[in-house]
C-alpha cells in the first residue's frame, strides 16, 4: 500500500504527540512503546521504523513539549502578556489539573534527572531557551542576573505546580497556587544582589 507524501512524517509527529501526553500523564517509566502506539491507533510494530529506542522517543517528546511550553510563552510576549500574567497563565486551575498538555518539568523532573545524558543535555537546552524568554520580561539589563532571576522564578513555578498538585484538597491547591504567584512576583520585584 502506497501512502501520500509525508505520511511518515505525520506518523512520526503524531507518535511523537501521544508519548508526550502520555509521559506527562503517567511518567516515563510508566508509559511503555505498547501502550502509546495504541493510544495512537497504530500497532506496536510502527515503532521502529520511526525510532531507534524508547530513548529516542522521550528525548523527542520532551524536547517537543518544551518547545510547546516556549511556543505559548513567546506568543503571550507579542499579545503583551507581562510577567504576572505569564506567571498566572503557568500557575491555573486549567495547568493544576491537566498534566498531560501542561509543562514537562511539572510532570516529570524527576524521572528526567534518571534519563540518560543525552536527554537531560537536550532537556538542559531546551529549559535554557525558555529561562531566557522569561528573563526577557524582567526589569533590569544585567543579562546575566536576569537570566539567574528567571531560573529561580521557573523552579518556584514548577515546585509550586508539583505541591499544589499532590494536595487533594482543591480550595488548599489554589492557596498553594496563589503563593506560588505571589512568592514569585516577589522574586521578580526583588532587588538584584
Amino acid at each position: 500500500m502506497r501512502f501520500e507524501k509525508g505520511h511518515k512524517a505525520e506518523t512520526r509527529r503524531h507518535i511523537v504527540d501521544v508519548a508526550s501526553k502520555c509521559m506527562r500523564r503517567d511518567g516515563i517509566s510508566a508509559t511503555g512503546i505498547a501502550g502509546i502506539m495504541g493510544e495512537a491507533g497504530l500497532t506496536k510494530g510502527a515503532f521502529s521504523p520511526h525510532f531507534e529506542s524508547k530513548d529516542a522517543l522521550v528525548r523527542e517528546a520532551l524536547g517537543s513539549a518544551l518547545g510547546e511550553q516556549q511556543l505559548c510563552l513567546e506568543q503571550d510576549q507579542l499579545k503583551g502578556i507581562d510577567l504576572e500574567g505569564t506567571i498566572r497563565r503557568y500557575l491555573n486551575r486549567a495547568h493544576l489539573a491537566g498534566a498531560a498538555d501542561g509543562c514537562p518539568s511539572a510532570a516529570l523532573l524527576p524521572e528526567i534527572a534518571r534519563q540518560p545524558l543525552s536527554t537531560r543535555r537536550d532537556y538542559e537546552k531546551a529549559l535554557h531557551s525558555y529561562v531566557m524568554a522569561l528573563a526577557a520580561l524582567l526589569p533590569g539589563g544585567d543579562s546575566v542576573k536576569k537570566h539567574r532571576r528567571a531560573t529561580a522564578i521557573f523552579g518556584l513555578m514548577v515546585g509550586t505546580l508539583q505541591f499544589a498538585r499532590v494536595v487533594p484538597d482543591a480550595a488548599k491547591a489554589r492557596q498553594i497556587m496563589e503563593g506560588g504567584v505571589e512568592a514569585a512576583l516577589d522574586l521578580a520585584r526583588a532587588p538584584s544582589p
